[in-house]
């Protein structure tokens, strides 16, 4: 496609660099965002660039927060005896939606997965492992997606516990198998947490 300008050019290859954005569909933002006044623009390009240059992640947990600690982990009242083990910040936000769990996270950032590259140092375990050793945890809730590097990953994380005994527990099938945890319903995902079971047991059923 031929542009009359090299400037909307530019945008538009910018827009369509965005995971899930085509060039049809950066076209019609690029031009969108023509449309409107330079005010909005130029705050709109703002957010975006306080977002990646001051956004910070919480020395416990690894979510996405302003300050040192992320309000979760910052609050009181919750159980901070009950770790749930996440993937991404994603997760984090699909659970908080259901209102059915008060204890506290581990971000991971991602699962192991060997095809990717992904190996257990690129995530955020041996901080987990930390954590746990400090003697103040007495559950970690696995709450990992139901794919086969999501029960990778809760069976490295349960031999890497092993040591501590502490309580391990996953996250009931009420998640189908293959599914991933951002995209479970709210009522399903509440259920899966209320109904975890230990890591054990859970294992019979992988």
């Amino acid at each position: 496609m031929k542009y009359p300008s090299h400037l909307l050019e530019n945008a538009v290859n910018e827009f369509a660099s965005l995971p899930g954005i085509g060039r049809k569909t950066a076209l019609r933002l690029a031009l969108y965002m023509l449309r409107r006044d330079v005010e909005y623009t130029e705050q709109f390009a703002a957010a975006l660039t306080a977002l990646r240059r001051d956004v910070k992640y919480c020395r416990l947990c690894h979510n996405i927060c302003d300050d040192e600690l992320c309000p979760i982990c910052a609050n009181p009242s919750r159980d901070h005896s009950m770790v749930c083990v996440v993937e991404n910040v994603k997760e984090v936000m699909a659970i908080e939606n259901t209102g059915q769990f008060r204890g506290v996270y581990h971000v991971l950032g991602g699962i192991i997965s060997p095809m990717e590259g992904i190996g257990p140092a690129d995530l955020e375990i041996d901080s987990l492992v930390e954590r746990v050793s400090e003697g103040n945890v007495k559950e970690v809730l696995l709450a990992l997606s139901t794919t086969m590097e999501g029960d990778t990953t809760n069976f490295f994380i349960y031999r890497k516990l092993a040591p501590y005994h502490v309580k391990v527990t996953v996250i009931a099938r009420g998640v189908s198998i293959g599914d991933e945890i951002e995209y479970a319903d709210e009522v399903t995902l509440g259920r899966s947490i209320v109904n975890r079971v230990e890591f054990g047991d859970g294992m019979k059923n992988f």
